[in-house]
């Protein structure tokens, strides 16, 4: 898989592990290799499986890396599961969510 390493762009979410701050289907603008702080929502490679993308919200800094969680804990498969994610694997973050309503900055 070939990241983006800088700019933009739109993906749609999969998933209730972040809701209620994004839905299933719902369209959001990425910033890729931004970046980060805690309590932002991030786009990360999941350690376990680095084909996989994932969008949880970064929690705290660790010695081994970030602790990401998802806002739905219980749909949710974060690091409470594979534990702390490498800096290196924090690819990007959520900056917008993009809907029928209009567009919505993503804290």
């Amino acid at each position: 898989m070939k990241l983006r390493t800088s700019g933009f762009s739109r993906a749609k979410v999969e998933g209730l592990s972040m809701i209620p701050t994004l839905a299933p289907d719902e369209t959001v603008l990425i910033r890729w290799g931004s970046q980060v702080c805690i309590g932002q929502v991030v786009v990360a490679l999941r350690p376990d499986r680095p084909e996989s993308l994932i969008v949880k919200r970064l929690i705290r800094g660790t010695d081994q890396g970030w602790w990401l969680e998802g806002d739905n804990p219980g749909a949710s498969d974060d690091s409470r599961t594979f534990g702390p994610v490498p800096s290196q694997c924090i690819v990007g973050r959520v900056v917008l969510r993009l809907s029928r309503k209009g567009i919505h900055r993503i804290a």
